[in-house]
């Protein structure tokens, strides 16, 4: 069941390997996301959440079902639609930043708003000082990604994700390489920007104590949703 409030909706995704023999790695998997929630999948390794990931990113297009983002199916599209797709209306944030060494900070947040080519590069560079100034760290805009710490170097993440207003942002283990100081602080800033920008959220992770403060959890197990808990 959706509601005009709806960015993703999953239908009854599966997912075969064949290694040699076929293996399921998600069975029959469906569930929606509104926008405005910051939702967590959790599950033991193997469990077929990082796949789930891949596929709702359109990184992944060989499986069964369907994925709806806004309302439009993704199933058949080309890989230059779906490469427009990722970039205009999908935001990424990886357990390692990907940050490009040659760029300073602002140039790696404006490159994908670059390849968009919808702004003027005056306007993108604003669009990032803007995200920058977002998340607290408009100082290091200059620096070379090798001047930063692990914790800044995940927020410049979140601000290059943020730059061309996703309908969603997916993260995979976003804070699975930092500290404990640091992961309260990506997850603060991640949280921040759902329920006070209106930013949609879901986020792989193997951090209970961070899927307990999101707004809803999906846990599953086998390929398969086992719960899906609202968290109160």
């Amino acid at each position: 069941m959706t509601n005009k409030n709806t960015v993703l909706q999953a239908i009854d995704i599966c997912k075969d390997f064949y290694d040699p023999v076929k293996i399921r790695v998600l069975n029959h998997v469906s569930f929606n996301i509104l926008k405005g929630e910051f939702i967590s999948i959790i599950g033991k390794s193997g469990c077929g959440k990082s796949t789930l990931l891949y596929i709702l990113s359109t990184m992944d297009t060989v499986y069964d079902g369907d994925i709806l983002l806004n309302g439009n199916s993704l199933k058949n599209r080309s890989n230059a639609d779906l490469a427009k797709v990722r970039n205009e209306s999908i935001g990424f944030v990886f357990q390692f930043h990907y940050l490009l060494a040659e760029f300073n900070v602002l140039h790696n947040i404006m490159l994908p708003a670059l390849k968009l080519n919808k702004f003027s590069r005056q306007e993108i560079e604003h669009r990032a000082m803007e995200r920058l100034r977002q998340l607290g760290v408009e100082d290091q805009a200059l620096k070379m990604p090798g001047q930063l710490s692990g914790g800044q170097k995940q927020r410049i993440a979140i601000a290059r994700a943020l730059i061309n207003d996703p309908a969603i942002i997916m993260g995979d283990e976003p804070t699975g390489n930092l500290d404990k100081y640091n992961s309260d602080l990506v997850f603060d800033l991640l949280s921040k920007l759902t329920h006070e920008f209106g930013q949609t959220m879901l986020i792989v992770t193997h951090d209970n104590d961070f899927a307990r403060r999101t707004d809803r959890i999906i846990e599953m197990q086998d390929g398969k949703i086992i719960s899906e808990n609202q968290v109160v």
